[in-house]
Parts: structure tokens; C-alpha cells; sequence
């Protein structure tokens, strides 16, 4: 028996030997800008709070880092006319950051106009946004148009779970708009998301549940909101959503097979055209949106 033992202890202290360290090559390509713009407008309000978060891609296993050191970022925003072309700019706002080393840039109160946008450019004309942004020598553009909401009609707690029993059912009631091809977003907050389109509810009350993967304790408050969603911001959420899988939200994990709005326009001479067809490979990631946006609070009992 002893014999058999020292066999087998021999065996294994030499496949412990053997082992090879194997060096596992990583994909690497030059960092790429990444645009957090998403600006929900709540129409009771005076102003439309501007906050852009640009971070920048690293290595496969390297850390997100703020992009601090832009020379310029600045949203401009322009008249629409029939045709669907601008005629001309009603305004400007210059951004920057007010914690340093943020990432994160607002309106810039150093300047002797105000910076802020107000509702009333969204609700008063037709415009048109566009975001700006110069970076290490390459220049970035993104277009959007404001997309306007409907509101909640109710949001309550329901007893039933999909999978599991620690699960939180949340049922939303809500009426689309009469004109066909709506889509919306909803944020359920905590980095959870939904993308829905009224092909088989267009101009009707739905409802619908919700379940979230866990169960709250009592008193904790949930904000449900309902955003308006054109149809290019609609299938860039519903890809980030398919490849995130809803873990921690798509605004929190910048996937490089998803393109946005955001393009690299550095060796571009026309303003109106953004999309870069000529360099096809340099383009930035994230998008940027100017979209209406209805909430509903719930408190867990």
C-alpha cells in the first residue's frame, strides 16, 4: 500500500513539473473615444441638463479612464426646415468639465452668455443637435433631432416571478401615440433597460411586466422611466442590451462591435454629413440623444 503511495505522490510531483506558462496575446489597438450623451429632457423644466461623459477604450484587461484633456467640446444647435436640411444655427453651448479629472462635462459657466439649453429650444422649432468634440487631434461629430414621450399611465408591484422566487414583478401601463412607428426606452433603473416599438399596440393602452433578478426591502424606492426613442437610438440600445446582457447597463460597457452615431469627421470639409465613409476604421463609440423622458416613482411595502 505504501509503495502505491509513493507512486502516485511521484506522478503527481512530475506533472507539476511539467507545467508551461502560456502567454496569452490580448487584442490592443489604439484607444477610441466613447460618448455617454444621453440628455433627457423633462418639459416642465426650464433648462435640458447637459452632462456628456466621454471616456476612452484601453487594453483587454485595462481600466476605463475619463477623457480629460479634450480641446473642445461644444453641442451647436440648428434650425430644420422642410426639406430636412438646417438653415442656419440659433445657438451654441460650450461644455466643460467642473470636477477635474471627471470625464464629465456641462455647460461652461465662465462665460459671459449662458451655456445651458433651454426646454423651450426643443418645443418653440424644428433644430437639430450637434455634438462636437476635438480630441488628440481627431475631430468627432453627432447628430440627433429631439424625440418626445408619453408618459406613464401606472406602474405597481405585482406577486408573480419568471424564474426564480427572489424576483421583483413590476407591471407598467402606458398609451403610444397614434402615429405609427413609435419606440421607447424604459429605464428601470440600476443599469436595467427595455426597448419596445408599437407594431402590435400602435396608438393602444399596453401593459406589461417587468421582473427584476432580486427582491428590494421595504421603503426602497424605484424611479421607472419612459424615454422617446427614434429608430437609429432604438437598435443601438436594443444591440447593447443583446450583448450586455442587461449586467451593468449599456452606458457602463463601451462594445466595440456596436457602432453609434458618433463618427470621426477630422478630414471631412462638409458640416452638414457626419458619417465618414472614407476612413471607416476610425470612428468613436457611444451615443449621443435628445430625447423627452416620463418617470414614475414606486415604493417598495
Amino acid at each position: 500500500m505504501k509503495k502505491w503511495f509513493l507512486y502516485i505522490l511521484v506522478c503527481v510531483i512530475a506533472l507539476a513539473g511539467c507545467e508551461d506558462v502560456i502567454d496569452v496575446e490580448t487584442p490592443s489597438e489604439d484607444p477610441r473615444l466613447v460618448v455617454e450623451g444621453l440628455l433627457r429632457v423633462d418639459t416642465t423644466e426650464v433648462f435640458i441638463p447637459v452632462e456628456i461623459k466621454l471616456t476612452q477604450t484601453s487594453n483587454f484587461f485595462g481600466t476605463i479612464e475619463p477623457v480629460t484633456d479634450v480641446d473642445e467640446i461644444v453641442i451647436i444647435i440648428q434650425e430644420i426646415n422642410e426639406d430636412g436640411f438646417p438653415e442656419g444655427s440659433t445657438g451654441t453651448s460650450s461644455l466643460t468639465q467642473l470636477d477635474p479629472g471627471s470625464g464629465i462635462y456641462v455647460p461652461d459657466p465662465s462665460f459671459d452668455r449662458d451655456q445651458r439649453i433651454r426646454v423651450s429650444t426643443v418645443l418653440e422649432a424644428r433644430v437639430e443637435f450637434t455634438l462636437v468634440i476635438t480630441w488628440r487631434g481627431r475631430r468627432y461629430a453627432a447628430q440627433t433631432r429631439y424625440v418626445p414621450s408619453v408618459p406613464i399611465d401606472e406602474v405597481r408591484l405585482g406577486d408573480n416571478t419568471l424564474f426564480e422566487e427572489e424576483e421583483t414583478e413590476v407591471i407598467v401601463r402606458f398609451t403610444d401615440r397614434p402615429e405609427e412607428g413609435d419606440f421607447y426606452v424604459f429605464d428601470f433603473g440600476f443599469g436595467n433597460y427595455l426597448v419596445t416599438e408599437d407594431t402590435f399596440y400602435n396608438g393602444q393602452e399596453f401593459e406589461f411586466s417587468y421582473f427584476y433578478d432580486e427582491e428590494f426591502e421595504p421603503g426602497t424606492a424605484l424611479e421607472i422611466g419612459l424615454l422617446g426613442a427614434d429608430r437609429t437610438f432604438y437598435n443601438y440600445m436594443d444591440l447593447l442590451l443583446e450583448q450586455t446582457n442587461g449586467a451593468q447597463g449599456p452606458f457602463q460597457t463601451p462594445v466595440a462591435t456596436a457602432r453609434g452615431n458618433v463618427f470621426d469627421v477630422t478630414n471631412l470639409d462638409n458640416d452638414e454629413i457626419v458619417d465618414n465613409a472614407q476612413e471607416p476604421n476610425t470612428f468613436g463609440l457611444g451615443y449621443f440623444a435628445v430625447v423627452q423622458e416620463f418617470t414614475s416613482a414606486l415604493i417598495i411595502e
